[in-house]
């Protein structure tokens, strides 16, 4: 009973920030736009989160500034995409790119040294009410109630129809007085601060530490999700907890297996389960209707 605690320990420690990024690239996806620049932005909420408690000493200083700064980045996306009609695949990717340099540049700017940060404290935990659980941050709390909440929000309010249309139907959209542009940027916004709390607990949760390339591609296991979740909220919420466990068992294996095994496989099975979820996909659903709205970004 103990391992099987720590096991779902390890994947809720795991599974939360791909969960958060996974959040941010379902609502900015339904507002029409592939949202590749999840890694970039993660890793940015990531370093300023723990740039913040060191220079401040106070995590709500780190986070708020971490959202604020996330929230800016994806702005810069938007109006690249939205106003200077840049392919946004490209543009996902440029943003990853300053996110990955970005924070390299200021750690050294900062510091004089591009050596691992650690912060004295982390976020919050939960308390000693939950037993084995009372390690997790209040972020992996939180969770839960956020993917209930974009559910609500994107499935059962006007807001997320008025989005939903901007996404796949703009020309209707406007017809009933959404203006797409001005979705995309709210979508974008809100995207960029699930992002800020996937890097903030990536970094802070339990590791209380920044690192180069931290991040190793968690961003685009998010974006996957997306895809693999069908772009719904609660689908791409599994979807991500899948990739975690997938990530967890990979880790246990290299403790039991490692000397029957390459650990460089062991360490590929997260990544793996991400291509095959994205061509299972694929396969299932067939070719999106994502040309149409790329089409319709271009000709605004």
């Amino acid at each position: 009973m103990i391992e099987f605690h720590e096991f779902l320990v390890a994947i809720l420690r795991s599974g939360t920030p791909l969960i958060y990024a996974a959040l941010a690239g379902v609502i900015v996806h339904r507002s029409g736009v592939w949202h590749l620049g999840l890694e970039g932005i993660m890793i940015i909420g990531a370093c300023v989160t723990i740039i913040g408690i060191v220079l401040t000493n106070s995590f709500i200083i780190a986070i708020l500034s971490a959202i604020i700064i996330c929230i800016i980045v994806s702005i810069l996306q938007w109006f690249v995409i939205e106003k200077l009609k840049a392919n946004q695949i490209i543009v996902g990717l440029g943003i990853t790119g300053i996110g990955i340099g970005g924070t390299a540049f200021a750690v050294e700017s900062i510091f004089g040294s591009l050596a691992a940060i650690s912060a004295p404290f982390g976020i919050p935990r939960i308390g000693d009410t939950f037993g084995p659980y009372s390690g997790l941050s209040v972020l992996v709390f939180i969770m839960p109630f956020a993917v209930f909440s974009l559910w609500v929000l994107l499935l059962r309010s006007r807001f997320g129809l008025r989005l939903a249309a901007a996404g796949e139907h703009p020309f209707a959209a406007r017809s009933v007085g959404a203006n797409p542009s001005i979705m995309r940027l709210i979508a974008f916004c809100v995207g960029g601060l699930f992002c800020a709390l996937a890097g903030a607990e990536l970094a802070a949760g339990s590791l209380q530490i920044f690192a180069q390339n931290m991040v190793a591609g968690r961003g685009f296991m998010g974006f996957a999700a997306v895809i693999f979740g069908g772009g719904h909220p609660v689908g791409s919420a599994f979807a991500a907890m899948f990739f975690s466990i997938v990530s967890v068992v990979g880790i246990r294996m290299q403790i039991h297996f490692g000397n029957f095994v390459s650990h460089d496989l062991l360490l590929c099975l997260p990544y793996i389960a991400t291509v095959l979820g994205i061509w299972i996909t694929a396969r299932a659903k067939g070719r999106t209707n994502s040309a149409s709205q790329i089409s319709e970004l271009r000709v605004q």
